[in-house]
């Protein structure tokens, strides 16, 4: 009988495993394959891998774009760790009747779909332009700050700070430090796995951002790899093999990143503070 459970078990990680492994292998082996073969389900490697590479590089810009999603997923992974960091930090470390509603509140905006936002936030943006241009209308700034500050990241590091030691911050503060050296010199470093865990959440989800991207930016300089590999395939007659090549290419980046934190991403994800 416990033979038979270990067989269930393994069978069913197995097919688990070839279900989410299949994608990516099919994509990697689609990237050495001509379009034709592609569009057919080749699912043995080719040798036009070099070839579709180079026909990215000729008929699109994917260096700009690679750049362009590097600076807005770096700033905003960067921004969003200490915004929501500092509020988590708050609604859990200082008093107040009051915070619990305002925390409520934040956490209902959850429950409001990002495309009925869109329609106010390009107004907004676009009021902006008139008297600050460098954050408004068709500009990475107007891609980052709409998501430095987000619900979930403000309740997941307020869940983190629950089993932090509070004698720790205590210490600190008989120690002499103010309210923002206890958090930069004790909190931050103690809290090290939560960071990794909500960095690699925020950085992927800006990485991948379609939908906004594609409503704010407007010149083909300022594009993103999703809204590049987008027009990619909306042409009278897409390369498939270029196109999943760019994908790939786009893939690296978010890959090399988990693949380097997935330690402390579990870890954080568990809710351990060392």
């Amino acid at each position: 009988m416990r033979n038979l459970k270990i067989i269930v078990k393994y069978t069913i990680l197995i097919i688990a495993t070839i279900i989410s492994v299949f994608p990516f292998l099919w994509m990697i082996v689609s990237a050495t394959n001509k379009s034709v073969d592609v569009t057919q389900g080749r699912l043995l490697p080719g040798s036009h891998f070099f070839q579709n590479l180079s026909n990215l590089l000729e008929t699109a810009d994917i260096v700009p774009a690679l750049l362009n999603s590097a600076k807005i997923s770096i700033s905003t992974t960067l921004l969003a760790m200490l915004i929501a960091s500092l509020a988590g930090y708050g609604f859990e470390i200082f008093q107040s009747k009051a915070k619990d509603i305002v925390f409520n509140i934040l956490l209902l905006s959850m429950m409001i779909p990002f495309a009925a936002l869109m329609v106010p936030l390009f107004r907004m943006f676009g009021f902006i332009s008139q008297t600050v241009p460098i954050i408004g209308i068709d500009t990475l700034t107007a891609v980052v700050l709409p998501s430095v500050t987000t619900a979930f990241l403000i309740f997941f590091f307020r869940q983190s700070t629950k089993m932090f030691p509070k004698d720790i911050l205590e210490a600190g503060r008989i120690d002499g430090l103010t309210e923002l050296g206890v958090f930069f010199r004790i909190y931050v470093p103690t809290m090290k796995t939560s960071y990794a865990a909500a960095a690699i959440i925020t950085f992927m989800a800006s990485w991948n951002n379609y939908l906004w991207p594609l409503v704010v930016l407007q010149s083909p300089e300022k594009q993103t790899i999703p809204l590049l590999i987008s027009n990619l395939g909306s042409s009278y007659t897409p390369d498939f093999g270029v196109i999943m090549t760019a994908i790939v290419i786009a893939t690296l980046p978010a890959a090399l990143i988990f693949f380097i934190m997935q330690k402390h991403f579990v870890a954080g994800m568990m809710g351990s503070v060392k």
